[in-house]
């Protein structure tokens, strides 16, 4: 009968997901939101269509495991390198200044320390889901505003880490409070520590044996078996399973099959990940928030201000423009995902008394319900005071200083534009050059590192510190004006790469006179473009057409130029 009741709990579940998060979703709402609502109707706060939560909070277990997992294998260590900058310590900041200040407020509301200091670590993350998801529906995830919140939000996501450790000692009443701390803080470094070494020396070769296997199935089962085994044997030294969780997708992180794994967890992890959130949903009890409602709502004020403010200010210091330091205040004001997970594990020890968990989570639900509202307000903010802000237009030096390893793109129309999309999602910096005005208003609005400055002039690509670039992208398309560019860069620095948008094949062998590292005449790529596009339209294999193309290219579109002379003749 149990089983029966579990079987029947789960298709309850399903239904009411299935049934309710579209909605959300269609509306273009978060589906962490609708999984909440499924939670609360279906719950004993709600319509009680469900009663017993426990086999569903077991269940949910299993999802904040596979969360931190994801969280693990995101966090490579060459990833976190690239910006440490921000990482730790602008993050670093804004979690210990944020979670300080909103520690003495509980305090002042008369909570023990041990409370407090939860609530404040807890309250002070954002919400990775939300922040990440909105980014990519503005298209902002590569500009600087993107880079440096996703910079914060990964120390946020390590800081997990420490917490949940912290929570599970904090609640042994024989040690004190500072005991307590210094042995989460030692603990968390052994941990890394244990997973930077195991990893290299374990995994790789287990897995590198299982995918010698060809068994897409036995892949999948070894990841399982990675998760869950390296959760279970954490869980038997008294520390959390999903802090296993998060060192094994940190030993993964640093091999060659992270992708694989991670395209073969996710399933898991979101479906899991959802019970989760709708566990927490059931947990919520709606009037005693009712009841409560004025002092939920000052608390969220209270809470969206003093983020804003501390971020804002933090990132103002580590040189950011205001606009966008206050648009990423916005952005990371709400609290996130990881303040369920703290809370409910600080509530069933009995670290914080129950009614002010139910008043913690509804904190955090109302906080992330503003969250697009807050987004779109940070938006017209920025935008406000990049136009007020005239020295965003031709501050070129102070961002030069800072660059390193960069690309400078000369010229930032859509081309321009395109090849910085190409180069963050390589992970490469770039700064870039460009004469119209209004664009480079609304592409610094956007954090974009796009400055005001006539890209034939080489004192102002000197200025953009071509001298330490990894290369130059010259997009402008005056024929005179870049072979002049590349002459002159070529004559000032021997062995910079050089990288050019031609005309047509005669540009091209002008521009490698002058000294251009590579060039792409955008007469002959678009014709062979639409060349492969017309023969495998008429039946010719993909392989073939794209055989053919790759040909010419190889030959840098020689074959091409003889076609074009003899054509002549």
């Amino acid at each position: 009968m149990h089983n029966s009741g579990l079987f029947q709990d789960i298709l309850i579940f399903l239904v009411a997901a299935v049934a309710i998060v579209p909605i959300f979703h269609k509306l273009r709402i978060s589906p962490i939101l609708g999984y909440l609502s499924v939670g609360m109707l279906i719950g004993p706060f709600g319509f009680a269509i469900i009663s017993d939560t426990k086999s569903a909070h077991t269940m949910a277990e299993f999802g904040v495991v596979f969360l931190l997992f994801m969280i693990g294998l995101d966090l490579s260590f060459e990833r976190l390198k690239k910006l440490k900058h921000f990482v730790f310590g602008l993050g670093l900041l804004q979690v210990l200044l944020s979670a300080m200040a909103i520690a003495f407020v509980a305090i002042l509301f008369g909570l023990e320390i041990k409370a407090a200091t939860i609530i404040g670590g807890a309250l002070a993350l954002s919400s990775t889901a939300f922040v990440l998801q909105l980014l990519a529906e503005r298209g902002e995830r590569a500009s600087r505003f993107g880079n440096i919140s996703f910079a914060i939000l990964l120390f946020q996501d390590l800081a997990v880490v420490p917490l949940l450790i912290m929570v599970t000692i904090l609640a042994k009443q024989d040690q004190s409070f500072i005991v307590s701390f210094g042995l989460a803080i030692f603990q968390a470094a052994i941990a890394l520590f244990i997973a930077f070494w195991v990893g290299r020396l374990v995994l790789r070769p287990i897995f590198r044996m299982v995918a010698n296997a060809k068994s897409p199935e036995l892949f999948v089962a070894a990841t399982l078996l990675t998760v869950l085994g390296t959760g279970w044997l954490l869980s038997l030294t008294g520390l959390s399973m999903a802090l296993g969780a998060f060192l094994a997708g940190l030993l993964l992180a640093e091999t060659e099959y992270r992708h694989q794994v991670e395209a073969d967890i996710r399933p898991f992890r979101g479906l899991l990940l959802g019970l989760f959130f709708i566990s927490i949903g059931m947990s919520i009890d709606i009037s005693f928030i009712l009841i409560y409602s004025w002092l939920i709502a000052l608390l969220v004020i209270a809470l969206v201000i003093g983020k804003t403010a501390i971020t804002s200010v933090l990132c103002i210091i580590f040189k950011v423009p205001s606009n966008i330091s206050v648009k990423i205040g916005l952005t990371l004001s709400q609290s996130g995902e990881f303040g369920f997970i703290l809370f409910g594990a600080a509530g069933a020890l009995n670290l914080i008394p129950m009614e002010i968990v139910q008043i913690l989570l509804a904190v955090i639900v109302v906080s992330m319900i503003i969250t697009p509202a807050l987004v779109h307000f940070g938006y017209k903010l920025s935008k406000y005071l990049a136009k007020k802000d005239e020295h965003l237009i031709g501050s070129i030096d102070d961002e030069a200083k800072h660059a390193q390893k960069h690309v400078l793109i000369a010229g930032f129309g859509r081309v321009g534009q395109t090849m910085a999309k190409v180069l963050t999602d390589g992970g490469i910096s770039y700064i870039a050059i460009d004469k119209d005005h209004e664009r480079v208003l609304k592409c610094r609005a956007k954090g974009m590192p796009v400055f005001y400055g006539d890209a034939s002039q080489i004192s102002v690509l000197e200025a953009a510190g071509a001298q330490n670039a990894l290369g130059v992208v010259i997009t402008l398309d005056k024929d005179g004006v870049a072979n002049n560019i590349v002459s002159s860069l070529r004559k000032e620095y021997p062995i910079l790469q050089i990288f050019v948008r031609a005309r047509d094949m005669k540009h091209l062998r002008k521009l490698e006179n002058h000294g251009a590292t590579a060039t792409v005449p955008e007469t002959a790529e678009a014709s062979l473009q639409l060349g492969a596009i017309v023969i495998k339209s008429l039946g010719v294999s993909s392989d073939i057409s794209a055989s053919i193309v790759q040909n010419y290219r190889e030959n840098d579109y020689a074959l091409l130029e003889d076609i074009v002379g003899r054509t002549k003749k």
